[in-house]
Parts: C-alpha cells; structure tokens; sequence
C-alpha cells in the first residue's frame, strides 16, 4: 500500500475516531465503520474504514477491494479471526462475522446494488464473487 494512501487512510480513522464519526463516517454516500481485525499472518491489529448496510439486526460489509481480482486483505483477516471490535459512529460494538452465501447473498447483494451502484461496477470488473460479511453483535 502506498505512503500517501496509508496517510489519508490513517488521518480518516483518527478523525473518525476522535468526533464519534461525525467526521470521516462516510464517503461517497455511504455509511462506514472502522473495522478492527486480527492479521492472520501477523497477529498484529488492523484497522480500515469500510462501508457498511444496517440489515436484519446487524451490519452488512462488502470485501469488494473495488473490483480488484484479490480479496482486501481485511477479509482474510476475518476469516481467520472472526470475532472482532467495530466503531460504528460512537458506540465500540464486539461482533461476529461470518460471509453470506446461497439465496441470502443474492437478496443482499441486490439491495446493495440498487442502494450502492457502485458495488455492481465492481463486481463487472473482478472475475471473483465479491464476499458479503455479516456482522453480528454479541448479546
């Protein structure tokens, strides 16, 4: 990943993070949370920006690495650890992730396209099926 790319990335989290996501909690008209996730490799903390849906009780992401032929590295990361930390706005929310498959994708992937157009360019542009990742809050 670039400087320049890890600069902004870095300076939005923390702007984030410092105003409760009063500042940096969307892009492009899309709501987003930080995601804090475990390296697979590394054991180190990872955190990214990512936009998410508010569905069925929980938090619906997209690892669609904007149309890239390759997973985001953070979907990998749940993968492997997939009890993790969110920041949704002001609240730090434990949950669950767990990747959408079946007719459940389909019926998500649908409403994110018509909520998000931008998903459906990314998907015509990978030859891979972009994960769903549900995020579930521990009770």
């Amino acid at each position: 990943m670039n400087f320049i790319f890890k600069l902004f990335m870095g300076l939005q989290v923390a702007l984030y993070r410092l105003t409760g996501g009063r500042v940096g909690g969307s892009m492009g008209g899309m709501h987003l949370l930080i995601l804090t996730t475990t390296g697979r490799k590394s054991g180190k903390t990872h955190v990214n920006p990512v936009a998410y849906f508010e569905r069925d009780g929980g938090y619906l992401i997209v690892a669609s690495n904007a149309g890239r032929d390759s997973h985001p590295g953070w979907y990998f990361n749940l993968t492997a650890h997939p009890d993790i930390t969110v920041q949704v706005k002001d609240k730090q929310l434990p949950v669950h992730a767990e990747t959408v498959t079946g007719e459940k994708r389909a019926a998500y992937w649908k409403y994110i396209v018509q909520t998000s157009p931008n998903f459906a360019n990314y998907e015509k542009n990978t030859k891979r099926e972009i994960p769903l990742v549900f995020l579930s809050q521990f009770k």
